[in-house]
């Protein structure tokens, strides 16, 4: 693993999942992170991403360099060729050289400004530090992506697995802004690499990019996609068709104990955070179908895995 940008990085999800697990269990004495530094870069807030990468770096060995790159330094160019008379007062090409003499990973986190779909897809951000810097990458969520949140996803579900090939729908639910499909993606991807039988719910107007999606089934019936559900994941997203919009939706998609009968008695996961009664009613939160702490719980080891493997593959 040279970086851990999107999940086609991963060589072998079981093995970097066992990995993961045994670390949990059975924390490791060694540390192969020693006299080595971890650069968090954050374009955007975070409260999760942020302090599990960074225990999970200490734990490792690790130091650690955290910096809010759209407050705390220059705002960077990362147009090719830009004639930088502007606002922006460093290239990535510089930028991203420099880190990579500071730090022997760089861990960046960056959205989509869900204003040109095209635009956001070329991921430019991440791709940037990617081309420009000579040390490995790690995505902490990007324009279309969150692989270090899929992985922790995917984590939590093999922790929670009582039967071969369980239940997973994927549920859309409202929310008073427009957010990325980034979480919903990757979550997509790693259950597709599982298995499991993973169903899709949804509104219409909100079927997620149909490259990712491929034919994982989609309901746009909330409750029919619940029937005999194990696990029910809960996320929004706004449209893909009619790029980063907030549609009109008829139906209350928010999630509660009601709709939550009609499942296997399913565990309820979401990323967090969580607007309560907006996205998934209190009757749930304090509920035991909540594991969203035990969720949140994984991060520090989806990211200890990930970059144990890193370090590891660039000595």
């Amino acid at each position: 693993m040279k970086n851990y940008i999107n999940l086609s990085d991963i060589e072998d999800l079981k093995a970097l999942i066992h990995d993961a697990r045994a670390m949990k269990s059975n924390p490791p004495e060694e540390k192969p992170g020693k006299g080595k530094t971890l650069g968090m870069l954050f374009f955007n807030p975070s409260l999760r991403t942020r302090l599990s990468t960074e225990k999970a770096a200490r734990l490792l060995g690790m130091e650690v360099m955290v910096m809010n790159a759209d407050k705390d330094g220059w705002a960077l160019e990362f147009e090719e060729g830009a004639i930088m008379n502007s606002d922006k007062a460093e290239h990535i090409k510089e930028a991203a050289a420099v880190l990579s003499q500071y730090c022997d990973i760089i861990a960046v986190r960056a959205f989509p400004g869900l204003k040109d779909r095209e635009k956001d897809e070329t991921e430019l951000v991440m791709n940037s530090f990617k081309k420009y810097a000579s040390v490995p990458i790690v995505n902490l969520e990007s324009a279309t992506g969150h692989p270090l949140q899929a992985l922790t996803d995917a984590i939590t579900i093999q922790e929670l697995s009582e039967k071969y090939r369980p239940k997973v729908v994927l549920t859309w639910a409202p929310h008073p802004k427009a957010l990325p499909q980034s979480v919903a993606n990757s979550f997509t991807e790693v259950m597709q690499k599982m298995e499991v039988d993973l169903v899709i719910a949804n509104p219409e107007g909100y079927d997620l990019d149909p490259k990712i999606r491929k034919d994982v089934r989609v309901e746009h019936d909330q409750e029919k996609a619940f029937k005999d559900a194990d696990i029910v994941y809960v996320k929004n997203w706004s449209s893909y068709k009619k790029y980063g919009q907030v549609l009109e939706v008829e139906e209350n998609w928010t999630v509660d104990q009601a709709k939550l009968k009609k499942t296997n008695n399913a565990k309820v996961m979401h990323c967090l955070p969580v607007r309560r009664n907006v996205v998934i009613a209190d009757d749930i939160l304090d509920s035991e179908n909540s594991i969203v702490i035990q969720q949140a719980n994984n991060r520090t080891y989806a990211a200890q895995a990930v970059l144990k493997k890193l370090l590891e593959c660039s000595k």
